[in-house]
């Protein structure tokens, strides 16, 4: 196998594992917000949120900073660094005794983490040329996998050994993706020949990473000057904040429609959000080439427009059965944003400014999911879970019809005629 591969394969496997990882206990703070002694539900709605999203919210300050560290020192190094940082964090989350000492670990967790954004760029380094696309498409398909499989094994385990086994056991399962990387990933991996066309080596990782960091602000400027960019960053934003705000408190509305086993309320729960990943995972391709049809823009409105809807439908829906159903649409509105939104990209933006255009993408959801998380768990003390339901739905029906002018205009594609003064520019 070449080396290459091999490579690949390491951190392919590291990153399915640490998502089923990290995808398995998320669902369920709120249980263990119990066992450490909380009993009134706003409150726990509210340590919940702020949990939740803690972790997000400082990866999204410190992904650039992690990134320039990576430029300079090796990604390999960075994995490394993720993956022991989140088996150490999120194991001593089982021996948490209060809820402060556990939004301390989740923070710091988040501090350290971020083992996503080094691994696709360690394999984009060592693949060659003319297989980077389907490399990083199929290393981002085992984050998928671990989203759809997390929550299931986390709701066995979580039922069978308890929360505090559970953190230990995705403690055990990350540590153990990093002894993959380590060992099958060599410490020169990313010493490869990399010359430029004029047969000069590239400059030093330093100078690398210090030229990246200034032209990535230099670009900001340039995509906040696009209707259509500004419009879309904040339809994904919204998009997120909504199901973002929602998410966290789903176990607990869960025990509100069940009036069965108590004790299949985890597993139920992990279901709700397995069953959102794999429609999610199975419209982006629609999607995408509904997009290419129609025009991207417009596909993003449809898809946040849908996806208030399916939010509006979680708020009326009177037993579990129908809240599953409320999350299939949810798995599949909510799809369209993702591809539909780097199509856009791609018709207005450079190749050679595309890459900070994905990132500033990339932070928008970050901070989103960050936010509304701790939002979320405040509203839904004030106001309930149904109320919180419908005010995530409304809003973005709402932000959708105001960039409507912006984006709902067919761009190329189906919807271009053959005589170019037609087609918008």
């Amino acid at each position: 196998m070449d080396s290459w591969k091999r490579i690949y394969w390491a951190v392919w496997l590291s990153n399915l594992v640490t998502s089923i990882g990290m995808m398995s206990f998320l669902p369920f703070f709120p249980s263990h917000l119990e066992s450490l002694g909380l009993t009134d539900p706003g409150e726990i709605s509210i340590w919940t949120g702020v949990i939740f999203g803690s972790a997000p919210l400082m990866a999204a300050f410190m992904g650039p900073v992690w990134g320039a560290v990576g430029d300079r020192y090796g990604r390999r190094l960075m994995i490394l660094r993720a993956l022991f940082a989140i088996a150490l964090f999120v194991g001593a989350m089982a021996f948490a005794r209060s809820p402060l000492e556990l939004l301390l670990l989740r923070t710091l967790q988040g501090v350290f983490s971020g083992f996503v954004a080094p691994s696709i760029t360690l394999v984009g380094v060592v693949a060659p040329p003319n297989r980077q696309g389907r490399v990083t498409g199929s290393l981002q398909s085992a984050l998928a996998v671990g989203t759809i499989i997390g929550p299931i094994l986390g709701a066995f385990l979580e039922t069978e050994l308890g929360v505090g086994s559970l953190f230990l056991c995705v403690a055990a399962a990350v540590l153990m993706s990093a002894i993959i990387v380590l060992v099958f990933v060599p410490a020169d991996a990313e010493r490869v020949s990399r010359t430029t066309e004029s047969g000069e080596q590239p400059r030093g990782r330093r100078e690398v990473g210090a030229a990246a960091l200034r032209q990535f602000i230099r670009d900001l400027g340039g995509h906040l000057e696009s209707p259509a960019l500004r419009s879309m960053l904040m339809l994904v934003f919204g998009v997120q904040f909504a199901i973002g705000a929602t998410a966290p408190q789903m176990e607990l509305y869960v025990r509100e429609l069940w009036d069965g086993d108590p004790g299949l309320v985890p597993k139920l729960t992990g279901a709700l959000f397995s069953i959102v990943a794999v429609a999610d995972l199975i419209s982006m391709p629609i999607w995408g080439h509904r997009g290419d049809q129609r025009g991207h823009g417009r596909m993003i409105l449809r898809s946040s427009q849908l996806t208030g809807v399916a939010l509006c439908l979680h708020a009326i829906v009177p037993i579990y059965s129908l809240l599953a159903a409320s999350r299939l649409f949810l798995g599949f509105a909510s799809a369209g944003v993702k591809p539909c939104s780097f199509g856009l990209l791609a018709e207005e933006t450079a190749v050679e400014r595309r890459g900070s255009a994905v990132g500033l993408v990339l932070s928008s959801r970050q901070f989103a999911m960050s936010t509304a998380a701790m939002i979320g768990g405040l509203v839904s003390a004030m106001v309930g879970l149904r109320m919180l339901f419908v005010i995530g739905g409304l809003g973005l029906l709402i932000t959708s019809l105001l960039f409507t002018k912006r984006l709902g205009q067919p761009r190329g594609g189906a919807d271009c005629r053959l005589d170019e003064e037609e087609c918008p520019q």
